[in-house]
């Protein structure tokens, strides 16, 4: 497949994934809402895959389970899909970001809106540019001092059967649904800025992505430019969303670069452009594309058959907890 083609695959993948996110999230309000009202049948099933929405959930499961303990039963998912991404990153690049997450797909639609509107993406000066990007750095190194490092391995298991814990999910969807106005403004803010600057909560202040883009950076896999090819258009450098300077760049190594393939699929001479395995070997984007989803998805069946997907959380136990 050519990478004319790998943009509109990509955003079918991440449309994909988002209406699916979305489906989940409905699914599990209908959840709530009839197991609160003390109905139970068919409809008063929890769609495990919720905790996916859960990553401090999955921080705080691996972290325990790292220590000596077991993957626990309450948000078992949260902690396999917070491990599939970790490995997606590895293997693949921040794929996950630039492909799957749901965060990333509606910034990106926004930022789009903003350069038909304004033919432009403004950027910010460089030295605040590089400052506000600390952020999620400080952000990473906050979550995974307190929950990985300074945890105890019984302290991790004492908060995770805790009855916050237990229902996290349904404080998570309740946050969005009864937001402060605080929160609310925030929020409108950061769709605000999505509209003129290029992913902003991404790139400045996105934990998750931190620690992705660190664990990407030991991926054998990376944008490699051909010397002899390129004519240096600046083609690459200009439609980055992370604002990477491909152009005069030999391999793409930074933690900013999201794999999402914009500056190979633009690249307007001879292919200097290609996504290489240590340097060497080209990676077919439908490969890649193919990839990204396989890795994904079968993230997700492994922890189903292993075990550790459904949450052991009764529905009598949600019932009394939502009655607190």
């Amino acid at each position: 497949m050519s990478a004319l083609y790998m943009q509109p695959l990509r955003i079918l993948i991440q449309c994909s994934f988002l209406g699916f996110m979305v489906w989940l999230g409905l699914r599990f309000y209908q959840f709530v809402q009839v197991i609160s009202s003390g109905v139970k049948g068919p409809l008063a099933v929890r769609p495990d895959g919720i905790d996916g929405f859960l990553p401090i959930s999955g921080l705080l499961g691996t972290a325990s389970w790292v220590k000596g303990g077991e993957i626990n039963s309450i948000h078992p998912a949260a902690v396999i899909v917070f491990v599939t991404v970790i490995l997606v990153s590895l293997l693949l690049r921040r794929s996950f970001c630039s492909w799957i997450c749901p965060i990333a797909a509606i910034s990106e639609c926004a930022w789009k809106g903003g350069f038909r509107l304004m033919n432009r993406n403004p950027r910010l000066p460089a030295w605040l540019d590089a400052g506000l990007r600390s952020l999620k750095y400080l952000l990473m190194a906050f979550f995974i001092y307190f929950i990985a490092i300074a945890m105890s391995a019984d302290a991790l298991s004492r908060f995770i059967q805790s009855d916050y814990h237990l229902i996290a999910d349904v404080r998570l969807m309740d946050f969005f649904l009864h937001i402060s106005p605080l929160a609310l403004s925030i929020i409108l803010a950061l769709v605000a800025l999505s509209v003129v600057l290029r992913n902003p909560f991404c790139r400045y202040l996105c934990p998750y992505g931190a620690l992705l883009g660190l664990v990407a950076t030991l991926s054998p896999l990376r944008v490699s430019r051909n010397l002899e090819r390129c004519v240096s258009c600046g083609a690459c450098s200009q439609v980055c969303p992370s604002y990477i300077d491909v152009m005069h760049k030999t391999s793409v190594a930074t933690p900013e670069c999201i794999g999402c393939w914009r500056c190979i699929s633009h690249c307007r001479f001879n292919g200097a452009l290609s996504m290489r395995v240590v340097q060497r070997f080209a990676v077919p984007g439908f490969v890649f594309a193919a990839l990204v989803v396989l890795l994904f998805w079968g993230g997700t069946m492994i922890g189903k058959l292993s075990g550790h997907w459904h949450s052991s959380i009764s529905l009598e136990e949600y019932v009394r907890l939502l009655g607190k």
